[in-house]
């Protein structure tokens, strides 16, 4: 982002999420934003407790109610790691607080977020879910093209739903603001243990619930660095990985 900043240039996000903010930003002063409101489906999994997972499979978790999408994002979406990703994500692309970062289940899928300002205005985006759209926003911007496909229709629709999430079910999301709360090497450790942790849950080598736990153990483990080159990053991927195979060979 500093980089971004000295060049002059914008970071354009394609996820729909961040997509949804950058166009509720559009025009508006940063100093204005009051919240961002970070909208998630829930997964597969909402409303079930941590009870309800323990004998989770791999094709109950692919199994995404709205949106379709690869096998490790699908996952990551079950555990709400995904989402945890996307706030650390939306705190620095917008240049936002921690605090002001709230996440908001809505299981439908049509507000993909909003932002709100310091008047009490809420300017949310929203539209069906497919990635056709932020994807084609990004590329032409700031010009909107026509894009063919299904349009939202509101009176089908009916209803929208908003929930809190559980974060002690889905702590997943819950390790996300402790990572970017920390900050410095911490974030790499949590992306890099989620995705050791997903890859050998895809191939049946860890139970569901070990996901987490992996992330967690890992993020303990780890001997922080405040300000990381590059080269740490990288060095903390691999020792992350290291860290994990010797704790899946006890």
């Amino acid at each position: 982002m500093p980089l971004a900043k000295s060049c002059n240039v914008h970071i354009l996000p394609v996820d729909s999420e961040h997509s949804a903010i950058f166009q509720a930003l559009n025009g508006e002063e940063k100093n204005a934003v009051e919240r961002i409101i970070l909208t998630a489906s829930g997964g597969p999994f909402r409303g079930k407790k941590k009870e309800d997972l323990k004998n989770i499979q791999v094709e109950d978790a692919l199994k995404h109610p709205n949106w379709t999408m690869g096998r490790k994002i699908t996952i990551d979406s079950s555990t709400m790691v995904n989402k945890g990703l996307e706030v650390i994500e939306a705190r620095w692309l917008f240049e936002v607080e921690l605090e002001k970062i709230q996440v908001v289940i809505q299981p439908q899928s049509i507000i993909h977020s909003a932002v709100e300002f310091m008047d009490g205005s809420i300017i949310a985006q929203m539209g069906m879910p497919d990635m056709k759209l932020p994807i084609q926003y990004a590329l032409f911007y700031p010009l909107r093209r026509n894009l063919k496909g299904e349009r939202l229709d509101l009176f089908k629709l009916g209803r929208l739903d908003f929930y809190e999430p559980d974060y002690d079910t889905f702590e997943g999301l819950k390790l996300a603001y402790k990572a970017a709360e920390t900050g410095g090497s911490m974030p790499t450790v949590y992306n890099a243990a989620n995705e050791f942790a997903v890859a050998k849950f895809l191939n049946r080598e860890i139970a569901y619930m070990d996901i987490i736990d992996s992330i967690k153990e890992a993020m303990e483990a780890h001997q922080y660095r405040e300000n990381p080159t590059v080269n740490e990053i990288l060095s903390t991927e691999a020792e992350t990985y290291e860290f994990l195979k010797r704790r899946l060979h006890k």
